[in-house]
């Protein structure tokens, strides 16, 4: 067949249909020499252009795949059947494919990198390699860059243009520089509708969400928050003179007009790293680890919440004094954050016995108040964690403290407090998510009970008593997001349901962002805020962001966030039992 010289070079799918006997004899030279030269193999009805740079280390290529005119392939390259390499394509450093991947021109994926040590010229940089790996049935774009350290997940898409800079998830369709997923191919494009409280200055982000639903909403909201993160730290600092030995001076509030406390410093902590990954820029790292060290009490370990004019009280009596609980937990992971951690273990509970620790889980109020006793739980739990930082495994008695938990839950709803006439499951529940934060989760272990907890919990996400306007706060939503999550991880009951509930969330919790100032704790009323929870502040924020992100990954759509909690609200444990 006729035709033009460079034809089956560009259009190289044409070639075993449309190729000479000569074409086909050179063809097949030019495939066996880089097989021997690299050690590898290439299968039948393939295709490398003349026209492109194959100079492989080591490579193997499936069949009915092909390498067109002018890209530029070089490193170790395992490419499987069924895969096409486009014009002006390049593929360099470690890269591995499935089968059915299909690139399009001008793209680079570049399975290696180059450090970037200030002592040294750029160009005698050494190289490092990650590699890239990318699965079955995947579609990439023009002018795509993927770099170093990527996997792309199988019947993933790619838009063109994109910059991948993390990993793909399967079946994600992601576009945009960096790539952000835009939705999932297994579900149909919807259309996103608009969200009805306008007195949030970004209650429109739904509408403009361009189409993506719940993708785009979430995305939107992401880019908000990253490029707003130092404006509500910064709102939150208050500044004055130095103190008299020439440390910084100044104090975090949860909102401008409140008292300075420690929480707030370690919610602006968290919040700082969670969005960009760096601490706040009011202090220096050091400072910030200085503050949140300095008043922890040597014997107990503990460490007492500040007074009026933020001056330091004195420390906590014990573990029994429950004023400075919540410091465990916030200061110790605000401190793990900063890459550092309490200079003291925690001796109010590093000297309890296996026996001390079953009088205290016993003693918890898990009748009256499920919210404390769980949240006595999450202190143990936590504290545990620390001393384990500190090298006291052996004096842990984790045994003690799972085995009474195990013990003590109901197996018909999972929990550990009952529902109560006067608020329903709310105490359980809450209780719950404390408890279980502390412990299953935060040592990678699984919970008892997932189907009744999923149960439990979603007949307390029906209680409108305690979620709507003027009643939904930070706290009762994650108490409710987490454990499903959990137990989803677990168990496929009642999966539709958790499904809708999440759905319902999404444009729920993104209506109350306000610009420069985050979330407040508790959804205002219809008739506007009113109390000093309707107004955003540091620890709202923190709590709905990791709550969105939780909701967002019922969905598959967490990735469009572009943050993922780090800290008190991590969903990775943070000592893992099982592999310890």
């Amino acid at each position: 067949m006729d035709h033009d010289a460079k034809l089956l070079d560009y259009n190289a799918w044409l070639f075993w249909r449309e190729a000479g006997e000569h074409e086909r004899k050179a063809q097949l030279d030019r495939q066996a020499a880089i097989a021997a030269r690299t050690g590898g193999s290439i299968g039948r009805h393939t295709f490398i252009s003349e026209l492109a740079m194959v100079h492989p280390d080591s490579f193997r290529m499936g069949a009915d795949s092909y390498v067109a005119a002018h890209a530029y392939v070089t490193g170790t390259i395992r490419i499987g059947d069924d895969c096409t390499v486009n014009a002006f394509t390049v593929v360099r450093g470690t890269v591995t494919m499935g089968d059915g991947v299909r690139i399009g021109a001008h793209t680079s994926i570049l399975g290696f990198n180059h450090s970037m040590d200030p002592d040294r010229p750029v160009h005698r940089q050494p190289a490092t390699e990650r590699g890239i790996a990318i699965g079955d049935d995947v579609w990439i774009g023009s002018h795509v860059v993927i770099v170093d350290g990527v996997t792309v997940g199988s019947h993933a898409v790619i838009g063109a243009g994109s910059v991948v800079t993390k990993d793909v998830p399967g079946w994600a369709v992601v576009a945009g520089n960096p790539a952000r997923v835009v939705r999932d191919r297994r579900h149909p494009k919807h259309t996103a509708t608009a969200t009805a409280p306008a007195t949030a200055t970004t209650a429109a982000c739904s509408a403009s969400s361009g189409g993506n639903g719940s993708y785009g909403v979430l995305a939107e909201l992401g880019d908000r928050a990253r490029a707003q993160a130092g404006e509500i730290a910064g709102r939150s600092w208050e500044p004055d003179a130095a103190a008299p030995d020439g440390t910084p001076g100044g104090r975090y509030v949860d909102a401008p007009g409140e008292p300075a406390t420690l929480r707030a410093h370690a919610d602006a902590v968290e919040l700082a790293f969670l969005l960009t990954d760096a601490p706040p820029a009011q202090l220096t790292r050091d400072e910030h680890v200085r503050r949140l060290r300095q008043n922890q009490d040597p014997a107990t370990g503990l460490t007492p919440l500040l007074r009026p004019g933020g001056r330091h009280g004195p420390p906590p009596a014990g573990f029994e004094d429950g004023t400075g609980h919540y410091h465990v937990l916030s200061l110790g992971y605000a401190l793990d954050l900063l890459g550092s951690g309490f200079e003291h273990p925690v001796g109010a509970v590093g000297r309890m016995t296996s026996e001390d620790i079953a009088a205290v889980l016993d003693g918890l109020p898990w009748r009256d108040n499920g919210w404390a006793a769980g949240a006595g739980v999450d202190t143990l739990g936590t504290a545990f964690l620390w001393n384990l930082r500190h090298g006291e495994a052996a004096a842990t008695p984790l045994d003690a403290f799972f085995g009474r938990l195990l013990t003590r839950c109901h197996p018909d709803t999972g929990m550990w407090s009952r529902s109560r006439a006067s608020d329903g499951l709310l105490q359980a529940v809450n209780g719950y998510y404390r408890a279980v934060r502390g412990s299953f989760a935060q040592f990678g272990l699984p919970v008892p009970y997932p189907e009744q907890v999923i149960d439990t919990v979603l007949a307390h996400a029906a209680d409108q008593r305690h979620f709507g306007p003027g009643r939904t706060t930070a706290c009762n939503a994650l108490d409710v997001a987490h454990p499903l999550w959990l137990a989803r991880q677990q168990s496929a009951h009642r999966a539709g349901e958790i499904t809708a509930w999440a759905a319902a969330q999404v444009e729920t919790i993104t209506a109350q962002w306000v610009d420069g100032r985050g979330f407040p704790f508790r959804h205002p009323p219809l008739s506007g805020p009113g109390h000093r929870e309707h107004r955003p502040g540091l620890q709202g924020t923190e709590m709905w962001l990791a709550t969105l992100w939780y909701v967002a990954d019922l969905l598959g759509h967490a990735e469009s966030l572009g943050y993922r909690p780090r800290g008190v609200h991590r969903p990775e444990p943070a000592y893992d039992l099982r592999t310890a």
